[in-house]
């Protein structure tokens, strides 16, 4: 099955939601345990972080947290 395409036909992926930058300043021990542990993962640092913040909502959520959408 091929994937959707672009919102204007054009056969270019679809357009991804947008996303608002936001400056993290971590200590620099903390900064390199998640850089390493994001390689280990095959993830960029970015991405990561967006994983582990979206899987300690996740958990939050199942735990008896706030109701509301599921994070993409």
């Amino acid at each position: 099955m091929a994937p959707p395409e672009s919102p204007e036909g054009d056969g270019a992926k679809p357009a991804r939601p947008k996303r608002k930058p936001f400056l993290l300043r971590l200590p620099p021990g903390l900064m390199e345990e998640l850089r390493a542990w994001a390689s280990r993962d095959l993830r960029s640092l970015n991405a990561h972080i967006e994983f582990l913040l979206r899987d300690a909502v996740r958990r939050r959520k199942g735990a008896g947290g706030e109701e509301g959408e599921e994070p993409e």
